[in-house]
């Protein structure tokens, strides 16, 4: 590894560490469920007819899709004196590496308990990786991968969303 492939210590001490762990600013409510489903017509009956719900899930549910709906944070709250940004291990690593560009070029994710009504979802950051030094026809600078872990008010794991971005610098090919 070249000295330029070399992490900072403190961002290679943020690799598998749990950072921003935080709790939704609201519940999962079923108005927001209905109004996400009628905006794309979502007729499923699961997430609109509770004898349905009831019969395949043990109750409402939320659509799966809407995972990172319920920490998205606002964009303004009473008290809130800065604005949260989500994925903040994102803007960390391109202050941190001197990176002022970046783009998202993965998302995956794997659902694993049910969102309900009422839930209470907290969220949790993990960087996965950073790569060493690469150019690409955007500029030079590193891949990394972070996952943002979701868990409900029983601490049961609600899914997990991995992103991979590129931070950069352009014009150095």
């Amino acid at each position: 590894m070249t000295q330029v492939d070399e992490l900072p210590a403190d961002v290679t001490s943020w690799i598998d560490a749990v950072r921003y762990e935080e709790i939704a600013d609201f519940p999962v409510e079923r108005g927001y469920i209905w109004t996400a489903c009628a905006s794309v017509e979502n007729a499923n009956p699961l997430f609109w007819d509770d004898d349905v719900a009831a019969e395949v899930t043990g109750g409402p549910i939320a659509p799966p899709s809407m995972l990172s709906t319920w920490f998205r944070p606002h964009s303004w709250a009473p008290g809130q004196e800065t604005q949260r940004l989500p994925l903040q291990v994102h803007f960390d690593l391109k202050d941190r590496l001197e990176l002022p560009e970046a783009v998202m070029t993965d998302n995956t994710i794997t659902f694993h308990e049910p969102v309900r009504p009422s839930d209470i979802i907290t969220t949790r950051q993990r960087l996965r990786s950073v790569s060493p030094e690469k150019t690409t026809k955007l500029g030079t600078g590193r891949f990394w991968v972070i996952d943002v872990e979701y868990h409900n008010q029983r601490g049961e794991l609600v899914g997990v969303e991995s992103w991979t971005g590129f931070g950069y610098r352009r014009g150095e090919r």
